[in-house]
């Protein structure tokens, strides 16, 4: 996305435009901004991207450059007249996996802007599971560079060459990574300075203190015959917070057992 010129988003950061020989897509035409986080999407469809992450506070604070968001198409690098990206795999079997030496030029084009801590990630079933304590940590880089897999896969020479590393969103399998790749952006740009406006609201919700939040109620006082628990009327903070945490606890050791044992064990 273009920045504003007259816009203030120039405080978060100086310009640092650096040459490339590679036509730059719609997203691409804002040069980087030095000390604003970037997350950088090797993909074969890089029209799905900002996708969600260019709506509500996320898309907000992307058009502020508060952060960046940059696209390489895998296509781009593929080889031959028809820019093929993938082969059968070695060995035989069903499916086609992601060529070593095109993703590896996707991925040299794209960590050629990284500075400082920079970690690559592959979206991928067997990769480490990810959660909020990694969304901390990805908040704390300077950026990070996301591959986007397909077909039966990538070729495994690539991720070691570069010491990718795999992540998931759970125990199940997509088409691609995209739809994860924005659901891993989303919970770490929400956590860059500014970004929420409220830093409180990432200190109280789910998984922000290994426990599930507490419910919430708002207006009307009265609905369908429930009401709000008078505690939360009652204007005694001390009780709220005291509340707010046994109802965390509760839903923790009833819903999540695992995050329940885990914390138990760290204590």
């Amino acid at each position: 996305m273009a920045d504003d010129k007259s816009s203030p988003q120039k405080s978060y950061g100086r310009k640092a435009i650096r040459p490339t020989l590679k036509p730059s897509s719609l997203m691409d035409e804002a040069p980087d901004l030095v000390g604003v986080w970037q997350a950088r999407v090797v993909t074969l469809f890089p029209e799905s991207f900002p996708g969600t992450l260019g709506l509500s506070l996320t898309g907000k604070a992307l058009q502020e450059g508060r952060w960046q968001l940059h696209t390489h198409d895998l296509r781009g690098f593929g080889v031959g007249k028809h820019r093929n990206v993938d082969d059968t795999p070695a060995g035989g079997g069903a499916g086609m996996v992601l060529r070593a030496d095109v993703v590896g030029a996707a991925l040299e084009e794209a960590q050629s802007h990284a500075r400082g801590q920079w970690p690559i990630l592959y979206m991928s079933p067997r990769g480490r599971r990810f959660d909020q304590p990694m969304a901390r940590s990805l908040a704390r880089c300077s950026g990070v560079t996301i591959l986007c897999g397909r077909f039966e896969g990538v070729d495994e020479r690539v991720l070691e060459h570069f010491g990718v590393q795999e992540v998931s969103l759970g125990d199940f399998v997509m088409t691609g990574g995209e739809i994860a790749a924005q659901a891993m952006i989303d919970a770490t740009v929400r956590l860059l300075p500014g970004v929420l406006g409220n830093a409180a609201s990432t200190e109280e919700e789910s998984h922000s203190d290994g426990l599930l939040e507490h419910p919430q109620y708002t207006r009307p006082a009265e609905w369908a015959g429930r009401s709000i628990p008078d505690v939360l009327t009652s204007g005694d903070h001390g009780k709220v917070a005291t509340w707010r945490r046994e109802m965390s606890e509760k839903l923790t050791q009833e819903r999540r057992p695992d995050l329940w044992d885990k914390r138990k064990d760290r204590d």
